[in-house]
């Protein structure tokens, strides 16, 4: 994130000798399908290899609390932010639609879970907490995902053209017909790895299971996220106990570690870049500002509700877990995914005006950045 903001401002630096040369570099940026590299390339690699390295007993452990976090405070979160950035965007004088600013929300309530679980490797958190956190910030993603398919279904044909139960079965097809699909890519790789006894193949397997798995989900159209999770859990823990050697596990973890962080790398890189095509005004900061606090703001109300609506802020007593976690946990958000979210934002994959996402855009990438 630091190289590429590096690299931004001495682009940008470069520029004010030489505006042709800031003029090719927003060009090839502009050019780039951003939906395709982040939803259809990055996201489904990390999401995949970030799950290899969880222990399935963990997460049935911690079954209830990663289920209510990832769903209902990821629609909390959706909904919350949606609304205050409905709210905060007529200061700039820009009224944009209430499911525009929902499908904004959609994007940005998800952590990274490869940057939680680095941010993890530092702290003195216990087994639980930081099973729980990992766990929901892996699933999340897949179910933020599949609530911005839903809004932008709802967007695309009209709410007044939708029932309740059509958007329940668009819901329930991404979201189950992801997980059915995790689970059949993970079983068919499992049979594979168990069927040879070479660990260059075996990592060929799991980056074939990555690539053709995410592009079987988008030819039938369920949640390729959701599905990758799955995938890697199952090759995590059923495919290392009972299908690879020793050697194995070990090349199969140190490749997807190395790729995690090549990734990243390049990621951040482009969030960086990214400065050089922020139309920067002044307006834009404060209401970029407003956003990340209210963020945090909605993060700590998704985390707390089902916390106390399902009893889990007992449990985590009961563990002696510190209780200032889940006022802790917003903040991990907002510096894994806020910057991540915004590059998002601009890919262009809204059904409104483009108008709209460039100035939300804007926003959430000039706080990042600042």
């Amino acid at each position: 994130m630091l190289m590429g903001l590096v690299v931004s401002i001495g682009l940008i630096s470069i520029g004010k000798l030489s505006p042709g040369f800031t003029q090719s570099i927003k060009d090839s940026l502009l050019a780039l399908d951003f939906s395709e590299f982040i939803l259809g390339i990055v996201l489904s690699f990390l999401l995949f290899g970030g799950s290899l390295h969880v222990k399935l007993e963990d997460i049935k452990a911690s079954a209830k609390s990663i289920f209510s976090f990832a769903t209902i405070g990821t629609l909390v979160s959706t909904f919350l932010i949606g609304t205050l950035t409905y709210l905060l965007m007529p200061v700039i004088g820009i009224q944009a639609p209430f499911i525009a600013c929902l499908l904004f929300g959609a994007l940005i309530s998800p952590a990274d879970p490869i940057a939680v679980i680095g941010i993890l490797g530092k702290s003195n958190l216990s087994k639980s907490i930081e099973t729980n956190i990992v766990g929901e910030s892996l699933f999340n993603d897949g179910i933020g995902v599949v609530v911005f398919i839903t809004l932008l279904g709802i967007s695309s044909t009209g709410l007044e053209n939708m029932s309740v139960c059509s958007i329940g079965i668009l819901f329930a097809q991404e979201a189950i017909g992801g997980l059915l699909i995790g689970l059949a890519i993970g079983y068919l790789g499992f049979k594979l790895m168990k069927s040879i006894n070479d660990f260059q193949s075996e990592i060929l397997i799991s980056l074939a299971m990555v690539m053709g798995g995410y592009s079987l989900c988008s030819a039938i159209h369920v949640s390729g996220p959701l599905a990758m999770v799955v995938a890697g859990l199952f090759t995590g823990n059923r495919g290392r106990n009972k299908a690879m050697s020793d050697i194995t596990i070990d090349y199969l973890g140190k490749f997807w570690e190395v790729l995690e962080s090549i990734l990243n790398a390049v990621l951040f890189m482009l969030i960086g870049l990214e400065l050089v095509i922020v139309n920067l005004q002044f307006n834009y900061l404060l209401v970029g500002l407003a956003l990340a606090i209210s963020l945090v703001v909605a993060r700590y109300i998704s985390l707390v509700l089902p916390a106390f609506l399902f009893g889990l802020n007992k449990k985590f007593k009961k563990r002696y877990v510190d209780h200032h976690v889940l006022g802790l946990t917003p903040w991990w958000h907002l510096h894994c995914l806020s910057a991540l979210s915004a590059i998002r934002i601009s890919t262009g994959c809204f059904c409104t005006d483009n108008f709209y996402n460039r100035a939300i855009f804007n926003c959430c990438a000039r706080t990042n950045h600042g």
